[in-house]
């Protein structure tokens, strides 16, 4: 019996451990995939981010882009080409034109671009670009082409002589939800002129389609509002309201960039307010970068935020729009320099230049380049 006993205790602490052993790895293994679930999730979430596809690179300073209803790309480039990207995503070696008359220096050339809403049967486009005229003065004007067979030509005059100087040139173009084209123009480096409901210099144009003033337009002339020191982005949210961003001071003590709601008749106060500055009649703007500087290019809205490049700021601003508060984010900060223009094209897909080559960035391999990017990637 003794013996038994000592036979028998042994083995049934040798099986309750086993079934311990065994217990236990049944449930390690149970909760086992838990982890690599996360691992995994986060793997895909940031193979995603980087899915940002280069439909066109080793451009020549790209400016503005308009999607025709082909779904082609039309795009500028400072120095005067007007060029061609096909729906497979492939760059037409060929400009579409080549306008000589473009003056490019500093901030001028051939910048904002944009199609008429009745595109389908007129095949208008719309361009602004810098020219020099009599006695070497520089200039601005927008003009309209005829766009057949891959080629532009047939050009009209819609506005001319518009302030223009190596800075501040504006120079953003596009149809609002009424159907009239809107125009960005700087204060050609002459802060004063934005004051003037006279000079098209620092205002926000509305006209026609032929560039006649606009019905309602507040002084009887081209102007839309004024007091703007360099507007280059255009977009209109939800609800038909109109919002540009706007460049605020350089040098030393660059910063107070813009985000403005654009009302008629509207004096968005520069050179005599900034910032928080307040003016008789004179409007502040929803938001602005402080000390910081974004300088702000294209814009567009998308769901309910306003997305804007960064030139200086080197990133992808996005300002939400939540009654008349205003949050601010920001996505890849410094991942691919100076970020110029933004549309949302038909596939719901962001298309974004870079502007390296632009005389003022760090020019990388391949630059400029124009990237198609998902919103999804970055939680729009």
């Amino acid at each position: 019996m003794r013996n038994f006993i000592k036979i028998i205790v042994p083995a049934v602490i040798i099986v309750t451990v086993i079934i311990v052993i065994l217990m236990l790895y049944l449930n390690i293994k149970k909760s086992a995939p838990i982890a690599p679930k996360q691992v995994k999730l986060a793997q895909v979430n940031q193979l995603v981010v980087d899915q940002v596809v280069v439909i066109a690179e080793n451009l020549d300073t790209p400016w503005g882009l308009v999607f025709l209803p082909d779904k082609n790309i039309l795009f500028t480039e400072r120095p005067g080409k007007v060029r061609l990207i096909n729906t497979n995503d492939k760059l037409d070696q060929k400009p579409v034109i080549e306008i000589a008359a473009v003056k490019e220096i500093s901030e001028g050339g051939l910048l904002g671009i944009t199609i008429h809403p009745d595109f389908i049967h007129n095949s208008y486009v719309y361009l602004y670009y810098t020219y020099e005229g009599n006695n070497e003065k520089t200039w601005n004007k927008v003009v309209r082409m005829t766009y057949k067979n891959n080629t532009l030509s047939e050009e009209r005059i819609i506005i001319d002589q518009i302030p223009g100087a190596p800075n501040h040139n504006g120079g953003r173009i596009k149809f609002g939800p009424d159907n009239l084209l809107y125009v960005t123009t700087g204060d050609a480096q002459n802060p004063s002129q934005a004051q003037d409901v006279e000079s098209l210099a620092g205002k926000i144009l509305r006209v026609t389609d032929d560039g006649q003033e606009a019905p309602g337009n507040p002084f009887n002339n081209l102007i839309y509002s004024y007091g703007h020191r360099n507007p280059q982005g255009l977009t209109w949210d939800n609800i038909g309201r109109l919002w540009s961003t706007e460049h605020g001071r350089s040098g030393a003590l660059s910063g107070l960039d813009e985000l403005n709601l654009i009302e008629k008749g509207a004096n968005y106060g520069w050179p005599k307010i900034q910032g928080d500055e307040s003016g008789n009649n004179m409007s502040t703007p929803k938001l602005h970068s402080g000390s910081e500087t974004w300088a702000p290019a294209g814009a567009v809205f998308f769901k309910s935020s306003i997305l804007f490049t960064g030139l200086r700021g080197q990133a992808l601003y996005e300002a939400k729009i939540d009654v008349n508060n205003i949050t601010l984010k920001q996505h890849f900060s410094n991942r691919f320099g100076r970020l110029r223009d933004i549309i949302l094209g038909p596939d719901n897909m962001l298309y974004i230049m870079t502007s390296n080559l632009d005389g003022r960035g760090n020019p990388k391999p391949k630059d400029d380049k124009i990237l198609k990017i998902d919103p999804k990637s970055i939680s729009l």
